[in-house]
């Protein structure tokens, strides 16, 4: 697939960023570098680490092997919980940006608020910063709910570009999609083919794919498409890799789009981002 084949969106940073990406957790650096390398072949322009995953090395050496261009290419890392506070947010995206072997990076997320520890302001404040002098392009956050994010624009008027959640047709998560939409932040979702809730496997899904003669995952992340959410699989796996990436060439009807919203199981089975500690 050629990279022109995947579709955008635009950020409220003003850059656009793909549709569809590749994710590398729990890699290592050896796992990570041959799954960038292989996915930048494929077609993929978006590659997602964390510096909590310990693979940004790897990363930045996939990165370097494909040969692409870095301005094809798309970049998010995360800051971990124990880095959050002005100087060390600082220190850690520049020691990201070592890692991987990149002057910038496109897209800088908190990886979790831990709003018990109260730094996740501070830490946002300063990359706002830190794109102001060129390191970032997009400041984002992950697993953030509503009202850490309304704390974020009552401090600083600047919302988030991204939000990356836990979302799959398992975890449908309504209310935040509705609520990014309405205040021009994309949804990004990890953990996209809920495998842990066995969706891949539900009769529902298992069935759609074969009237379309295409795989359950597909399924599933065309039904990500469709919903307007970006998303990030991960496989090791060319072929898998490959697969994840077709979603362009057909698309679901209503009724089956519907069907697979009704596998949500609420937002109470979703990861609880104000009680979960991850640093």
């Amino acid at each position: 697939m050629a990279p022109t084949d995947v579709p955008v969106r635009p950020l409220n940073s003003g850059y656009d960023m793909p549709v569809i990406g590749l994710g590398t957790a729990p890699m290592d650096d050896a796992e990570a570098a041959a799954a960038v390398a292989s996915a930048i072949e494929i077609g993929y322009r978006l590659v997602d680490t964390a510096t909590r995953y310990g693979n940004e090395v790897g990363v930045g050496r996939g990165l370097r092997a494909s040969g692409v261009d870095r301005g094809e290419l798309f970049v998010t890392t995360k800051l971990r919980g124990s880095e959050q506070g002005r100087a060390s947010t600082r220190s850690a995206v520049e020691s990201s940006l070592e890692r991987l072997g990149l002057d910038y990076v496109d897209l800088y997320l908190i990886h979790w608020p831990l709003p018990d520890l109260d730094r996740y302001l501070d830490s946002y404040e300063t990359m706002l910063e830190l794109a102001n002098d060129g390191l970032i392009r997009s400041v984002g956050v992950s697993n953030f709910k509503p009202a850490h994010i309304e704390r974020l624009d009552r401090a600083t008027r600047v919302l988030p570009a991204v939000n990356q959640i836990e979302l799959s047709p398992a975890h449908a998560r309504v209310d935040a999609r509705d609520y990014h939409e309405a205040n021009g932040i994309v949804t990004q979702a990890w953990s996209p083919l809920g495998v842990d809730e066995g969706v891949p496997l539900a009769p529902a899904v298992v069935e759609i794919s074969e009237r379309y003669g295409v795989t359950p995952a597909q399924v599933i992340l065309r039904w990500e498409v469709q919903s307007g959410i970006t998303a990030v699989p991960k496989s090791s796996r060319p072929s898998r890799q490959a697969t994840n990436l077709d979603v362009f060439s057909f698309t679901l009807a209503p009724a089956d789009m519907a069907t697979l919203s009704k596998l949500d199981l609420g937002e109470d089975t979703a990861v609880d981002s104000d009680r979960h500690v991850e640093y």
